[in-house]
């Protein structure tokens, strides 16, 4: 049979992107090599969308006019290799669902800080009254909620992996966090193939469009001196340098847009330290193109609640302060969860290695990090670069070790740090999972 759609993958994405074939009337078959999730599967039931699990059909998928993939599945796999060999068309659930919703876009992307950017950026819409959905690679699957709700706003999380299979998709307003090494091992270890892939935020940007972005990251300078986009361009930075539209100075942030400046005191800011300095920024940025009013937008600057996983304070035990950012999965990320330290430190780092460069970090371990846990299958190139650089370094293969590792090893005064630089695939299920086993570890002892 000639199936016009097929959805690889049986995930929240590829879920949500049957149930939007379906409703559009396009003939729809999803496949997964693994096992679905049982409300997954019941879900598909219940909407009369056929599916396979288990294993993949493949004369039945290379018929197709059309694939979406699940942004987990890499081009190298043997089967979208055939695909992409017969000329289908692959696309993401972001390219399909925008095809069916006139809602203004606001799409963030960027290495660190791309989650709680969006969340924020939600958090402030929504309190101002905005008609305003929240997807992508957070929440609820974009094209569901495109099925089955009708929203003015969308606030769309987009990773690497779902920008590849972006085509004629267009973020109304872009917004760039960063751009640091992460995913190499996705991208053949090549720099500029994961770049390319995160500058598809700007694709089919025109005039009138809004390109946010960080003015002090020289990869993303270079890319847009090299794009020279179309869009409108806001950018934010630490200091003033009178350039930027966001920046900070006499401890307060200011933002510059449409001959107005929108002020705050950086005290009271809900999200503190440096990375969250820049997020607020760009969010602010955002909702002042949108026509937020400057009290609304004050008060959701401070009371936003932050996201889970992400530099998240869990107990004080002893005098010890746990916290959970197993969200970090890259060193960046590591990077600024150090750099925001202001204790000495026990870290506990490892998982699956994304082709990591521990460098960016080391300054920092040694400055502030009194112990060191290694937390994984396999530590050997932890070892390799950490050995001596810190007194105490030990390894543990489950959290519940980790964690009573990191109680016996951890000072009156000092934070246990969990930002392991790594995916979480190894022992765990995702970072989730690993971030509320670490909170639950904590809540035991």
């Amino acid at each position: 049979m000639n199936y016009e759609l097929i959805i690889l993958g049986g995930g929240e994405s590829g879920v949500g992107s049957a149930i939007l074939a379906k409703a559009k009337g396009v003939e729809v078959f999803l496949s997964d090599s693994g096992t679905l999730k049982d409300e997954h599967r019941q879900t598909l039931i219940d909407y009369g969308i056929d599916f396979e699990e288990g294993g993949h059909s493949e004369e039945r998928i290379l018929s197709a006019s059309e694939v979406i993939k699940s942004p987990g599945i890499p081009d190298s796999a043997p089967l979208m290799q055939k695909i992409i060999t017969k000329g289908i068309r692959v696309i993401s659930e972001i390219e399909f669902a925008g095809r069916y919703t006139n809602a203004r876009m606001i799409c963030i992307t960027g290495s660190n800080g791309k989650t709680t950017t969006a969340s924020l950026i939600y958090h402030i819409l929504k309190s101002a009254g905005l008609n305003v959905g929240l997807g992508g690679n957070i929440g609820k699957s974009f094209a569901r909620q495109v099925a089955e709700e009708s929203f003015d706003y969308f606030v769309l999380e987009l990773s690497s992996f779902q920008l590849e299979g972006v085509y004629d998709f267009k973020a109304d307003i872009a917004v760039l966090m960063n751009i640091t090494p992460d995913h190499l091992d996705r991208y053949d270890h090549d720099m500029q193939k994961y770049v390319d892939a995160k500058m598809r935020i700007i694709r089919n940007h025109k005039m009138g469009d809004s390109f946010i972005y960080w003015m002090d990251d020289p990869v993303v300078t270079k890319e847009i001196e090299k794009l020279k986009p179309a869009s409108d361009l806001y950018s934010f930075t630490e200091k003033n340098n009178h350039r930027a539209t966001a920046y900070s100075e006499d401890n307060k942030m200011y933002i510059q847009t449409k001959g107005s400046v929108f002020d705050m005191e950086l005290e009271l800011l809900a999200l503190q330290g440096m990375h969250n300095l820049y997020n607020s920024m760009a969010s602010g940025i955002v909702a002042k193109l949108l026509d937020i009013s400057d009290d609304n937008l004050r008060l959701a600057l401070s009371d936003f609640k932050g996201v889970p996983h992400r530099l998240e304070k869990v107990a004080s035990v002893r005098g010890v302060q746990y916290i959970n950012d197993s969200k970090a999965t890259n060193v960046n990320s590591c990077w600024y969860a150090l750099q925001s330290m202001r204790t000495k430190v026990v870290l506990i780092l490892g998982g699956t290695d994304k082709g990591n460069d521990y460098t960016e970090i080391e300054s920092l371990v040694r400055q502030k990090v009194r112990a060191l846990i290694f937390l994984g299958k396999d530590n050997s190139k932890l070892h390799k670069f950490f050995d001596g650089m810190v007194p105490d370094i030990e390894d543990v293969n489950s959290m519940r070790d980790a964690v009573d590792t990191a109680y016996r090893m951890a000072e009156k005064g000092d934070t246990v740090l969990l930002s392991p630089c790594c995916a979480s695939f190894d022992l765990f299920q995702n970072y989730e999972d690993r971030g509320d086993q670490f909170k639950d570890c904590v809540r035991r002892l």
